[in-house]
């Protein structure tokens, strides 16, 4: 463990070091927000649902988005209680409110990758650039200093398994609506 923390803080160090810009201190707060309670992604999928041939895609969507929420923000977080970043090495420059919550895993990273990678198996044109802003939202947490490295790949890897299990399920569901 010792080892994945000296990793995380030495990529998030290096990020403060050589990434950082005015530029990427107006821009990034911005992206990150964009994740806020997933709601960027609950409008797609509201958007989604309004059209007949892309309802499977937003029911997949949601249903991912479910699973993360109950995974990640109801199960996970408590359950490891990590400490952010800023709290546990006493950084001072954050460029948004100081999250409450615990660090592990990135709710804003597997929210979008659920999102996004459910969009994706749908439909490769507007689910690549999803998978884009999933990308963007989930750097923006290391760029921030909210979320440790190991914190966002968790996410992602929890968010595409969400999506992967929301087909899934979405899929066994029509096949007993239609036997049924």
């Amino acid at each position: 463990m010792e080892t994945i923390l000296l990793f995380d803080n030495a990529v998030l160090n290096w990020i403060q070091q050589h990434m950082t810009s005015p530029a990427g201190d107006f821009f990034m707060p911005a992206v990150t927000a964009l994740g806020e309670f997933g709601l960027i992604w609950l409008a797609a999928a509201a958007v989604l649902l309004c059209r007949k041939g892309t309802r499977r895609t937003a029911v997949e969507m949601l249903a991912a988005l479910l699973i993360v929420l109950v995974v990640c923000n109801l199960t996970l977080k408590p359950l490891v209680d990590r400490t952010r970043p800023f709290a546990a090495n006493g950084f001072e420059g954050l460029l948004i409110a100081a999250p409450t919550d615990p660090s592990f895993p990135s709710g804003h990273t597997a929210s979008s990758f659920a999102a996004a990678a459910a969009w994706f198996r749908r439909d490769k044109r507007w689910g690549s650039a999803a998978l884009v802003l999933a990308a963007l939202i989930a750097f923006s947490r290391l760029y921030l200093y909210v979320h440790y490295p190991s914190d966002v790949l968790a996410g992602a890897t929890l968010g595409v398994a969400a999506a992967f299990l929301a087909g899934w399920i979405v899929k066994k569901a029509e096949a007993l609506r239609k036997a049924g």
